[in-house]
């Protein structure tokens, strides 16, 4: 399953103190960029890793952890990445 796999890596990755790993795909069957089968997903990571990074860094640490993962199995991805000081 693509979000375990998702899941996976980010927890292992980023040591997140909340993970949430929304399959999005079934919005956007029809869409040109699903045609080859990867998916839409949303994730949020609350983790402390993120503490005084800006956003993009985070991002980037998110495309990082998930690695060859945004070539076979993710489309689109929308990221929510926030440190625990930043939940409430």
């Amino acid at each position: 399953m693509r979000a375990q796999r998702i899941r996976d890596r980010l927890s292992a990755a980023l040591a997140p103190i909340d993970i949430v790993v929304e399959d999005e795909s079934h919005r956007h069957v029809g869409h040109a960029g699903a045609r080859d089968g990867r998916g839409h997903f949303r994730v949020r990571v609350v983790s402390a890793v993120f503490v005084g990074m800006p956003l993009l860094a985070r991002h980037r640490a998110v495309y990082a952890a998930l690695g060859e993962l945004m070539q076979s199995d993710i489309h689109m991805l929308a990221i929510d990445a926030r440190a625990p000081a930043e939940c409430g």
